[in-house]
């Protein structure tokens, strides 16, 4: 089985150069597609972006260079768009399709080789069942049943329409978020054009959770001082 790993981040960023911004001495983007070298479950590692910095970066890791068309550079560009181009060029320049396809996104730390493995020895095992394998966390706090709109009137209501009966987060049903670390995905599926959930509709109709505790993605200075704790704390790679 062909399995391979894409990471995946652009340049034209809120906060500038966040994907190779240094955290303990290493880029943004190190720890996670470090993991993934060392989860040894891959048989070719690639890394698509429209920055060279990134790019750059990844290649000290083996990660072959995908250059995105500029359009896949903005900030409006989808996910799935750029998963695809990736695909056809790896079919055009070295005629070659995975199986199966982690996703790695470039400015997220919170990845360990045995996540990765993990997630992809799932989905083999699961192959034809299976759309794909995705971290997520629980977050009861950010609960929909919690979320409010303000109405016509300038009022607070219920977002949901639906009615929380507790103030307490605990006696919530359990709610989980997509971690944006890793995905892996069962490309068979992805090219054969299985969608599932909206907005992730990529991911396909039967997504195998894989609870962690806590993902962070770097968005601002804080979320770097984020990373570090969790590095420090949590990373075995």
């Amino acid at each position: 089985m062909k399995i391979c790993c894409l990471l995946t981040g652009r340049g034209n960023n809120s906060l500038k150069d966040k994907n190779v911004l240094d955290v303990l001495g290493h880029p943004v983007l190190y720890y996670g597609a470090n993991a993934c070298v060392k989860a040894e479950v891959f048989d070719h590692f690639y890394c698509s972006s429209d920055d060279e910095k990134i790019l750059n970066a990844s290649k000290k890791l083996g990660y072959k260079s995908i250059i995105r068309p500029l359009e896949l550079g903005a900030p409006t560009a989808q996910h799935i768009d750029c998963i695809m181009h990736a695909l056809k060029v790896m079919k055009e320049e070295d005629d070659y399709v995975p199986d199966i396809l982690c996703v790695l996104l470039a400015n997220n730390v919170t990845v360990t080789s045995t996540m990765v493995r993990d997630c992809v020895n799932e989905l083999k095992d699961n192959y034809d069942i299976l759309s794909s394998v995705c971290p997520v966390y629980c977050d009861n706090d950010h609960h929909p049943l919690r979320c409010k709109k303000v109405d016509e009137k300038g009022n607070l209501v219920s977002y949901t329409g639906e009615v929380c009966k507790s103030t307490n987060r605990q006696d919530l049903p359990k709610c989980y978020f997509l971690s944006h670390n890793i995905w892996v995905i069962n490309t068979k599926k992805l090219l054969a054009g299985e969608k599932g959930d909206m907005p992730w509709s990529f991911l396909g109709k039967n997504v195998k959770p894989y609870v962690i505790d806590e993902s962070i993605d770097i968005h601002d200075e804080l979320d770097l001082i984020k990373a570090a704790y969790w590095i420090k704390y949590n990373y075995k790679d």
